[in-house]
């Protein structure tokens, strides 16, 4: 008797916890980078301060995708992952985070291995002597050459839960993975994200925009993560809080000679009125609904090589191909939790596209009982 009676009041307890549990909705710092570095494995030496803009205030998350880390030739494309490369972008993004030298990261390479999978968590304190913050990988992935990698502080690891993984390719035969995606989803106390790192059908010709909607479309429709047993978490990009990033390639739907003249007299606004992207989200035919923070700086894409001149301005490469300055780099998001505060690009010569960030504000759902917030 005494047991039933426990029983029940433990029954009626538990039911009256979950009844009252509340959600309140915390600010996060997100900064979120997309870099095509044109097949370039970076030195052992290269700083990424710059790239994640660590002079700046800290984010609590880095969400870091790269396309092309890999040169995309023959051989290249049948190889889903180069762990020797990954590791070396880990290891030089695990040095700027935690303000380690290479060869004092040396030391922690065992951790920066495991960067094909997801990352066990912890929930132990990441708070350094001196007071910093230390971050750690949550999950990284590498499918040819796209690699996305996250990045959190450490105190937050505890919260996290559910990391997983969805590569689409669209590239050759329309599946390989030259082209195409990589999609990482997991959820942050009660609110669940997707970072989505992409790379279009490339193409400046006319008509070329509908290679990269068909590419859009098919990530969309064929991105599905695995269900986690016991729980209904979102399998489908869109039922998560997005962020989408990458090389997509758009180009601007003006002659040549136009663009350029305009980008030497910095006319982004003329520009971006022929801007495939803007022009294929305004009609509907492409990511409808979604947002794109005000563009402000040049075109991202295509410099000469170790040089701040577009590809093609000299006289030395009038023989050659022809290819005009575009914003092939961006960074768009879907979701009413999300919160832009900054959109930029990032000066660098190691390839010839110009990385971009972006910082947000992302509103996240806490659970809480009376009392306790």
């Amino acid at each position: 008797m005494v047991a039933e009676l426990i029983m029940e009041a433990s029954n009626i307890l538990t039911e009256r916890v979950i009844h009252d549990t509340t959600c309140i909705q915390q600010p996060l710092k997100l900064f979120v980078g997309s870099w095509n570095v044109g097949g370039i494995t970076p030195p052992h030496s290269f700083n990424l301060e710059k790239f994640l803009n660590t002079q700046d205030s800290m984010a609590d998350i880095y969400v870091l995708g790269f396309q092309e880390i890999v040169p995309l030739n023959a051989g290249s494309i049948w190889a889903a992952e180069n762990s020797d490369i990954s590791i070396k972008w880990s290891s030089l993004i695990k040095a700027a985070l935690n303000k380690r030298t290479p060869a004092e990261d040396a030391f922690h390479k065992a951790e920066t291995g495991e960067s094909q999978r997801v990352h066990p968590l912890t929930t132990q304190s990441s708070i350094k002597p001196g007071g910093a913050t230390d971050y750690k990988c949550i999950v990284s992935k590498q499918m040819v050459g796209i690699y996305i990698t996250i990045w959190a502080r450490t105190e937050l690891s505890q919260y996290i839960s559910y990391p997983s993984v969805s590569c689409v390719g669209c590239g050759i035969l329309g599946c390989l993975g030259n082209k195409g995606s990589v999609s990482i989803r997991f959820c942050l106390h009660e609110t669940s994200f997707c970072f989505v790192c992409s790379h279009l059908a490339s193409g400046g010709k006319e008509g070329d925009e509908r290679h990269r909607n068909a590419d859009a479309a098919h990530i969309l429709s064929r991105t599905i993560f695995p269900p986690e047993p016991l729980q209904h978490l979102p399998r489908k990009i869109l039922d998560h809080e997005v962020i989408w990033l990458g090389d997509l390639n758009y180009r601007i739907r003006l002659p040549e000679e136009t663009t350029r003249s305009f980008v030497k007299n910095k006319d982004w606004n003329l520009l971006l009125q022929n801007d495939q992207l803007r022009a294929e989200m305004s009609k509907g035919h492409v990511f409808e609904e979604w947002h794109e923070g005000l563009i402000e700086f040049p075109p991202t894409y295509k410099y000469d090589q170790n040089s701040d001149d577009y590809y093609g301005s000299g006289h030395k490469e009038k023989a050659k191909r022809m290819r005009a300055p575009a914003w092939c780099d961006r960074i768009i998001w879907f979701g009413k939790g999300l919160k832009q505060v900054h959109y930029n690009r990032v000066e660098s010569r190691l390839s010839d596209h110009r990385p971009v960030y972006g910082r947000f504000i992302a509103y996240v759902e806490v659970s809480t009982l009376p009392g306790m917030n």
